[in-house]
């Protein structure tokens, strides 16, 4: 389990987040939806302190316990063990562009995990033929497409064998032909019970696999529950305006 509590967050006096309170139960997926400027993106960058909140707390149980609550100035050991518990995907890939897409995915295990580079190899080979690419190891990501660029960036965050996958709007800068891939790619790890917390506009995915589904407006949950009750009867009226504009655009 994975307990996230009163997190805020601000830039200047932007308030960004303003109390967020959130369960990820282990091999769960979890869709935030929201409207453009509800938060979304900045709490999942405060997951692994991409952006560190201001307070708040986030506890990871099991094997390894962690807990880091921010108002008490984590060190950067305790930053960097949660950023060790997370992978992220991000919505520009953010690939190494001198770098093939097995060196891609090499860079982490190597670079942050000190794992050889022969061991680093071998698993990054594997995850790369895990997401379709298997015959694409040696190319540079212009070489790419983006929904394989996209796809490179998902072996890449599960190299470092995550508690938890973020994904940031996997598909929004993809062409809508190549959206199908990524979104395959993250079915069938969720098939295979890896935690997910997704940014995603995509409801037909989240009706598919999400086991949780959570809006957020004004930096703050407005609603949360299992994607059949929320998209059939949702409650509160923020996320009623919500999903209307949402299947107005379908």
């Amino acid at each position: 389990m994975i307990k996230i509590r009163n997190i805020h967050k601000a830039f200047g006096q932007n308030e960004i987040l303003r109390g967020i309170d959130l369960d990820i139960a282990k091999g769960s997926v979890v869709v935030i939806l929201g409207p453009s400027g509800s938060g979304k993106t900045t709490f999942l960058r405060c997951l692994n302190a991409l952006e560190t909140p201001q307070q708040g707390a986030i506890t990871f149980d099991g094997a390894n316990p962690l807990s880091i609550d921010f108002a008490q100035n984590p060190s950067k050991k305790d930053i960097l063990a949660l950023r060790r518990k997370s992978g992220m995907v991000f919505q520009q890939y953010n690939l190494f562009p001198h770098k093939t897409a097995l060196e891609n995915v090499m860079e982490g295990p190597v670079a942050v995990q000190g794992k050889s580079p022969s061991e680093a190899r071998a698993a990054a080979v594997n995850l790369l033929e895990k997401v379709g690419l298997g015959d694409k190891t040696e190319l540079y990501p212009y070489q790419l497409s983006g929904g394989q660029q996209q796809r490179v960036g998902i072996a890449r965050a599960l190299a470092i064998q995550p508690e938890l996958m973020l994904f940031d709007e996997p598909t929004s800068a993809l062409d809508p032909e190549l959206v199908q891939d990524v979104l395959n790619t993250m079915k069938e790890l969720a098939q295979e019970g890896w935690t997910m917390a997704v940014v995603t506009h995509e409801i037909k995915f989240a009706m598919e696999v999400a086991d949780v589904v959570v809006v957020m407006d004004g930096g703050v949950i407005v609603e949360q529950g299992s994607p059949e009750t929320l998209f059939r009867n949702p409650q509160h009226e923020r996320t009623k305006r919500f999903l209307h504009r949402i299947r107005a655009d379908e």
